[in-house]
């Protein structure tokens, strides 16, 4: 009959094992929840609160694994040694996923963004929403969600436009050459010194620039509030051409003379 009680001691094991593995992802998942709320209640960087809560998820995860695996009775140290060369070989199947990981940690690590920075990198661009595990989750300003894999941002160019309090915006404005020089120096320079969002200091740039084949080119150099750019950028832009209309300074465009000769 020792078949009998094999068989029965196997029945108990594998139902506690089942019991402990629902009860402790039960558990897991209040607890993660609870550290969760306490964690967004912190005075941690909100680039680091939901890496942390998915590296404990992931942790007690695996300790719940382990747990389970020893009731069933498989040796702990053996399963571990197994897990461990199981991870190797998983891990050259997924190298990707894997750089991304190590990205994460880089970019959590030097942080050269936080959530809320409106950032370009790795080709994408628009205000960091989170920074997870393996990716960056990216919100575009027409409300589209980019999940941009953490390897290829750790690894690319990152521009954040959201480190400094202030950004300059640069125009370049062509005119007609009979145009006069001082008038539309003055024309321009009315249109800044009226812009309320655009800061006396640093002194606005207003100076002819160019001699274009078709234009006269004056560049114009202000700055802003990182926040009030883009409402000064297209201000400006129509400002600019209702005042030269006003003014009777021409906004000339590429044209060509084609000369025939009769036969």
């Amino acid at each position: 009959m020792d078949w009998i009680d094999r068989i029965v001691e196997m029945g108990i094991s594998l139902g506690l094992a089942v019991v402990t593995l629902l009860v402790g992802l039960a558990v897991i998942k209040v607890l993660v929840n609870f550290i969760s709320k306490q964690i967004t209640k912190s005075k941690l960087d909100e680039s680091l609160k939901p890496f942390i809560v998915s590296v404990i998820n992931i942790g007690l995860k695996l300790v719940l694994v382990v747990s389970v695996v020893g009731i069933l009775g498989v040796p702990t140290a053996s399963f571990v040694a197994i897990l461990g060369s199981f991870g190797l070989a998983l891990g050259l199947a997924f190298q990707g996923s894997l750089s991304n990981l190590a990205g994460g940690v880089l970019l959590l690590t030097m942080r050269p963004f936080k959530v809320g920075d409106y950032i370009d990198g790795a080709g994408y661009s628009g205000t960091v929403k989170a920074i997870q595990i393996l990716y960056t989750e990216l919100v575009t300003p027409d409300n589209k969600m980019i999940y941009v894999p953490n390897g290829n941002l750790s690894n690319s160019g990152i521009v954040n436009y959201s480190v400094h309090e202030t950004r300059r915006a640069d125009f370049v404005f062509g005119v007609g050459y009979e145009a006069d020089n001082q008038h539309v120096l003055k024309t321009l320079q009315a249109i800044v010194s009226e812009h309320p969002d655009v800061l006396l200091d640093p002194e606005p740039f207003i100076r002819l620039s160019g001699h274009g084949d078709s234009a006269v080119e004056y560049t114009v150099r202000v700055w802003t509030k990182a926040e009030d750019y883009w409402v000064v950028h297209f201000d400006i832009m129509e400002t600019v051409k209702t005042k030269f209309d006003e003014e009777n300074i021409s906004i000339p465009y590429p044209q060509m003379d084609v000369h025939t000769l009769d036969s």
